[in-house]
């Protein structure tokens, strides 16, 4: 992923902590809006997420954070 996405991943994930606490769970659409702007970029975090990772669909925004964070 680049880095533009990761920041937006972490930010996202900050917001989400920030407003419903550390349980808060969160899909990779979380990261995108409503309309398929950007195919490519839905598609390689939709690997990220599910083929490299085998995360379910929805995951803690904790998790998420740091694995980005930590460029897993």
């Amino acid at each position: 992923m680049n880095e533009i996405i990761r920041q937006k991943i972490i930010n996202i994930c900050n917001e989400k902590i920030e407003k419903k606490g550390t349980g808060v769970g969160l899909s990779f659409y979380a990261f995108f809006a409503n309309k398929n702007d950007n195919p490519k970029l839905l598609m390689e975090v939709a690997e990220w997420w599910i083929m490299k990772h085998k995360l379910d669909h929805f995951e803690k925004a904790i998790k998420i954070r740091e694995m980005v964070q930590n460029k897993l």
